[in-house]
């Protein structure tokens, strides 16, 4: 399998690449091209991970960086037979205080780069019968202050895989999403650093932990795998629980009633 993926050096990206090149998850990739910003973590991933690795430098918020990555998986990898979009940006920052320019590159990293991949590997997904895994968040399906641009532009994501899934199953093309909750990576890290705080945040997640890469990576092996065959279009959470707790966190249902809604 060719496998392009996005935001490769650090996090998910970089425990999908390590996941699909060790060959030990439900699918294994024999080339990745491996694209980020960062030259440097980019270049010591893939000294790491081994020769079935190419990378490359890109900002997906350029209109043309689609048409880049996907002819550069051609020359390298000889073709696509799947994209993991992962890349992504977060912006701590009220709607009220958001620059527009700040509110544009979120959409344009987070929503239009997948569009602007899969685009340009369209004819390649399309001969490889592959599949498109892109990264959501729980935010996508719940309001998250201050992240309120950041939670928009998943929402959006969402709809585009559920959109490119709909026009491209008749091409035998697969595309899904898999949506983290709390996860433990270089955008959130720096949150988890006052234990006390991470303690709180772990008591209401059913599992009781904050989510690791690899446990994201897994899930995507999976939707990338034969054994997702049948599955098109979906959002696949990955949150230890934590969708389930809406009504708990509320208080709702501790009350002396039987009805709930």
């Amino acid at each position: 399998m060719r496998v392009i993926i996005t935001g490769a050096a650090s996090g998910i990206g970089e425990a999908v690449a390590r996941l699909l090149a060790g060959g030990h998850g439900p699918v294994a990739a024999e080339k990745l091209l491996l694209v980020d910003r960062d030259a440097a973590k980019l270049s010591a991933l893939a000294a790491d991970i081994g020769a079935s690795c190419t990378t490359m430098t890109c900002d997906l918020a350029s209109p043309d960086s689609g048409e880049r990555i996907v002819a550069e998986a051609v020359r390298t990898l000889g073709g696509v037979d799947a994209v993991v979009s992962n890349a992504g940006i977060i912006q701590n920052a009220l709607l009220a205080d958001l620059e527009t320019a700040d509110f544009d590159r979120m959409f344009a990293i987070n929503t239009r780069a997948t569009w602007l991949i899969a685009k340009a590997a369209y004819p390649y997904l399309r001969a490889a019968s592959g599949a498109i895994v892109a990264t959501g968040s729980i935010s996508a399906a719940h309001p998250t202050p201050p992240l309120g641009a950041y939670a928009a532009s998943k929402a959006a994501l969402q709809m585009l895989v559920r959109q490119l899934a709909n026009e491209w199953g008749p091409d035998g093309i697969r595309c899904n999403c898999v949506s983290p909750g709390p996860t433990m990576t270089g955008l959130t890290q720096a949150g988890y650093t006052n234990e006390d705080l991470k303690r709180r945040r772990e008591a209401t997640i059913p599992l009781r932990r904050i989510g690791s890469p690899e446990d994201i990576a897994e899930a995507v092996a999976f939707l990338l795998s034969p054994a997702s065959r049948y599955i098109n279009g979906i959002d696949l959470l990955v949150d230890g629980g934590l969708s389930t707790t809406l009504m708990t966190n509320s208080g709702a249902g501790s009350g002396h009633g039987t009805n709930a809604a």
